[in-house]
């Protein structure tokens, strides 16, 4: 019996956080673990590229994964990411124990060739340039560009480094990342200048909800504003961003995972809002929701916001010259 055809595959590198509570001193972490564990917990037929290192190799969170269905193609890595993330009064400190090392590309499964959608997902920008060669023309693609913006140095705190022209993000048809991680006088016209005409952008805000931006010749055309799905209570951020473009991407290549008709940017954003303020309800992987309990925190919102008398008042519409 022939398989189903992939929908998705993800690339990048599983990261090892430090974690006292964990026998192993760590958990398995890392952009594409997160990324390929929602999708396929929302249903689509996921593939991943997974650099890891030798402890990597073999955690029980890869297991995981392939019960959920993820289809994984391991690349051995002489060093893979490590973090030692430290939740402080002011905000998370992310302190880099070892850099990790490119993910170059490896050869594919020749079914994974068909696949529609891509998804490049960074956690140490250790995804080359190189991937886009290997992406076939017609596929939809998108970006964890906050993996992308880290400079890591063994010892030290993870910095953030400046946007700057890349091949990846050229090719890429949606692209993620938080307000946090660019300096706060960047504007959406100077990143959105990284991006081809027609991409959008998501800009996440934490509390604030956030925005997603289509690009145009000249800069923004047009600006969605969410708000923020309110969460039961917060155990780990760890992997929420993620987990929300994650959760984006797969409305865009199959709108009926929100269980809803038809194409709409403010339904796959409410959708994605619910996912990724799930993902922060348990530790690690274990808050990567599935499609039902998405779908249940859809409906609460929609009681709770009852009172809202219409879809503008969720998702406003801005004019991106002001």
């Amino acid at each position: 019996m022939t398989s189903p055809a992939v929908e998705v595959v993800h690339i990048g590198s599983a990261a090892r956080d430090i974690a006292p509570d964990d026998p192993r001193g760590w958990r398995l972490g890392g952009g594409v673990t997160y990324a390929a564990l929602t999708t396929a917990r929302l249903g689509l037929r996921t593939a991943a590229v997974v650099g890891v290192d030798r402890e990597a190799s073999t955690a029980e969170e890869l297991d995981a994964m392939r019960d959920a269905g993820v289809d994984i193609l391991k690349v051995d890595l002489p060093e893979g990411p490590i973090f030692h993330n430290i939740e402080t009064p002011t905000g998370r400190r992310q302190v880099s124990m070892a850099a990790g090392v490119p993910v170059e590309p490896v050869p594919l499964p020749s079914s994974w060739m068909e696949t529609r959608s891509w998804s490049l997902v960074p956690v140490a920008n250790e995804v080359p340039d190189s991937w886009v060669d290997v992406i076939p023309g017609h596929a939809t693609v998108g970006v964890a560009w906050q993996g992308m913006l880290r400079e890591m140095v063994p010892g030290g705190d993870v910095q953030r480094v400046a946007p700057s022209q890349r091949e990846i993000l050229k090719r890429a048809d949606l692209v993620g990342l938080s307000h946090l991680d660019v300096a706060r006088e960047t504007s959406l016209g100077d990143l959105a200048r990284f991006l081809h005409p027609g991409a959008r952008l998501l800009v996440t805000q934490g509390g604030q909800g956030g925005l997603l931006v289509t690009t145009g010749d000249d800069g923004p055309v047009e600006v969605l504003r969410y708000l923020p799905t309110p969460t039961e209570h917060e155990v780990d951020p760890t992997g929420a961003g993620d987990t929300f473009l994650a959760a984006l991407l797969a409305v865009l290549v199959r709108p009926s995972v929100a269980a809803s008709p038809g194409q709409s940017l403010a339904r796959a954003l409410r959708f994605a809002a619910a996912a990724g303020s799930l993902a922060v309800e348990d530790i690690g992987l274990a808050g990567v929701p599935d499609q039902r309990a998405v779908l249940v925190r859809r409906a609460r919102e929609r009681v709770r916001r009852a009172v809202i008398p219409s879809l503008t008042a969720q998702v406003g519409v801005e004019d991106p010259r002001q």
